[in-house]
């Protein structure tokens, strides 16, 4: 009786072995969930902003040296191209408004001279730290002088000449980003009536803008 249960009990711990090692080769463990590296931010593609900032302009002609300070307002649209070792070329153009209106002497008399509308197209040549662009720009501009002279007229030209600056991109998304910028422009001379007039200008301004 003794034998028999030995036995009967070595057969049972047998048993319960071998199904504990099948179920050890039937279980296989999964592997792990392969996780995915964001995409490298570029700055390459199309663009499109605002901007605004302040602008220190000097005017001088035969009959006045008059500053024409103000604030400026405008929009900005471009497109970049960055290459494999960081450095980023484009194009861009603006239109902008400046608020800078002045009395100033004029021939026997006064008038209001504004320069208003200005615009530019300018290359850019940057380099990329991930997120972040600095960059130099230069190119084309221009801007409308107009002077009120009451009674004498009003006389406008549109004086053209080049800009150059620099600035600094951040990207707080992969479409949105932010700009700071400093330009000089020197819009050369035109004529007002009886003056001719030179202007050039300062400016500092910030921008939101849109990559797509």
């Amino acid at each position: 009786m003794k034998k028999i249960l030995f036995l009967a009990t070595g057969v049972a711990m047998f048993a319960s072995s071998a199904a504990l090692a099948a179920d050890a080769v039937e279980y296989i463990p999964e592997a792990p969930a392969a996780v995915e590296m964001p995409a490298a931010f570029s700055w390459s593609g199309p663009y499109l902003g605002v901007h605004g900032g302040y602008g220190w302009g000097t005017g001088e002609s035969a009959g006045f040296d008059e500053s024409f300070d103000g604030g400026r307002f405008g929009g900005f649209v471009g497109y970049n191209w960055q290459m494999s070792n960081g450095f980023v070329a484009g194009i861009e153009g603006d239109v902008n408004y400046d608020w800078n209106e002045e009395t100033v002497a004029f021939g026997t008399g006064t008038a209001e001279v504004d320069t208003g509308f200005s615009g530019s197209v300018r290359g850019r040549l940057g380099y990329a730290m991930d997120r972040t662009l600095i960059y130099a720009a230069g190119g084309w501009t221009a801007t409308e002088v107009n002077a009120d002279a009451g009674a004498a007229g009003s006389f406008d030209d549109t004086l053209h000449g080049w800009t150059l600056g620099a600035g600094v991109e951040h990207a707080f998304t992969d479409n949105m980003f932010g700009r700071l910028e400093y330009r000089y422009n020197d819009y050369g001379n035109g004529n007002l009536g009886p003056a001719d007039v030179d202007f050039d200008q300062h400016v500092v301004q910030v921008g939101l803008g849109v990559k797509f």
